[in-house]
């Protein structure tokens, strides 16, 4: 019998870029370098396309709102992506009519745009973001699956949306509950979009799902992904706090599935980068024909900010660098971006993360507990707003990859064997005979819990 399939799994920590299209344009150059990597699955975190608005409340505080945080929530809508769904009854969308393109009529949104297979589709709704993300994984061969901010009707969603490089987008969820001042801004989804959704990769079949943010806290939420026989559990997030891995750890070892993690790495203002207003760009451009140059998008193109006092984002526009001398323009070529440096760190047997400082063999290694990075392994100077914390952990609980802290560049991965997971059930298996469902009932409204097959 021949040993199974090594699938590889990635995550990454980018930062929203300044308008939407530039974004897009960067999960593309992404997911080509994940590509590169040979990985088959790649997370992006929550509301990546089209930004976590951290740190501002809208101009709203009980019984009042102001007409500046209301021009600001009308940039924030602008900067959101129309795929092409309705609202639907509680926040659920179309469902299995919006998968299959079977919507029509006034919500039509653009011209007719070329299919998957290249054949004229009548029935294209939204700005295109769809089929853009589309061509993405079709050109890489990436499963792609990606944080967005979704408008429908006169509301936002944030939700995730699953694309497959042959079938093109399987499943978009919305989140259920967003927590805090979110609820400002984002209305809550219904939870029949906790539907998993499952394909096959080199022949293995993935069962997988999304939980967002806080969500993961939530106990029913994890268990309406375990009763669906996930053996993928993905947690876009906002979240970078020390609390954050040891919840994925327990997801893993609870659902005896593989977890990955996605965290935005924002970066404050320096005084090389003055503040600039927070502006949103509805523009999403042309669906992309090819995909960009991998060097083009570089760090200089990812939207840093800071909050103020007054608890407003600043968005950070960063100028290209100064062109060299003209004497040195032809003897100093661009240097690749796959030759950045990247921070380096493993795992001893007790669970502490040893970061590699320097090259080779006499690299200095850096005891971290619990995952904490010093303060020596970053630069004195660099602040913040979101540190990261990407991740990927075992059915067991281990942390294969990462945390990704303070990396807004690079590409985290791990190749797994998805059958651990049938392992793990041999003394575990929440949603099966462990839960005693004779004696527990568990139901969700509006989702099937039947669970997938392996």
């Amino acid at each position: 019998m021949a040993p199974p399939a090594r699938i590889r799994l990635g995550a990454a920590s980018p930062g929203t870029a300044a308008t939407t299209a530039e974004t897009l344009a960067q999960l593309a150059q992404i997911t080509r370098r994940a590509a590169v990597k040979g990985i088959d699955v790649l997370l992006l975190p929550e509301a990546y396309i089209g930004g976590y608005p951290s740190g501002t409340a809208f101009g709203c505080v009980m019984g009042s709102r102001s007409r500046e945080g209301r021009d600001e929530y009308l940039r924030y809508f602008q900067s959101a992506v129309d795929l092409g769904d309705s609202v639907g009854e509680g926040g659920a969308g179309a469902g299995a009519a919006w998968l299959r393109r079977e919507l029509g009529g006034p919500g039509d949104a653009t011209p007719p745009r070329a299919s998957l297979d290249g054949s004229p589709d009548a029935k294209t709704r939204g700005d295109g973001t769809r089929e853009q993300l589309e061509l993405i994984a079709r050109q890489t061969g990436v499963l792609v699956v990606t944080g967005c901010i979704e408008k429908a009707g006169g509301s936002m969603y944030c939700a995730v949306v699953y694309v497959c490089p042959r079938l093109g987008v399987i499943g978009k969820r919305r989140k259920v509950m967003p927590t805090g001042t979110e609820r400002l801004v984002w209305a809550q989804g219904s939870p029949a979009t906790l539907r998993a959704v499952t394909t096959i990769i080199r022949g293995v079949r993935i069962n997988l799902a999304a939980a967002i943010c806080w969500e993961n806290y939530m106990p029913l939420v994890r268990q309406s992904l375990y009763a669906q026989n996930i053996n993928l559990y993905l947690a876009p997030t906002a979240d970078g706090r020390d609390t954050w891995l040891p919840l994925m750890r327990t997801a893993a070892i609870e659902g005896r599935c593989f977890v990955v993690t996605a965290n935005m790495c924002v970066r404050k203002p320096t005084a090389t980068h003055p503040a600039a207003n927070v502006t949103h760009d509805s523009s999403n451009g042309d669906a992309v024909d090819e995909l960009p140059d991998p060097d083009h998008f570089g760090s200089g193109n990812r939207r840093s900010s800071c909050v103020t006092e007054e608890g407003f984002e600043i968005a950070l526009p960063s100028p290209p660098p100064p062109p060299p001398p003209p004497q040195q323009q032809q003897q100093q070529p661009r240097r690749p971006a796959s030759q950045t440096k990247r921070r380096q760190s493993v795992f001893d047997e007790d669970g502490n993360e040893i970061v590699l400082c320097g090259d080779g063999p006499k690299a200095q290694r850096l005891s971290v507990a619990n995952g904490h990075q010093p303060a020596a392994s970053a630069s004195s100077d660099t602040k913040f707003v979101s540190r990261g914390g990407s991740a990927i952990v075992s059915p067991f609980g281990e942390v294969l990859a990462g945390p990704q802290w303070e990396d807004d560049e690079g590409i985290i991965y791990a190749d797994v064997d998805f059958d651990d997971c049938i392992r793990g059930r041999l003394d575990l298996d929440t949603a099966g005979s462990y839960s005693r469902n004779d004696s527990f009932k568990f139901s969700v409204e509006g989702l099937d819990l039947t669970p997938l097959p392996y």
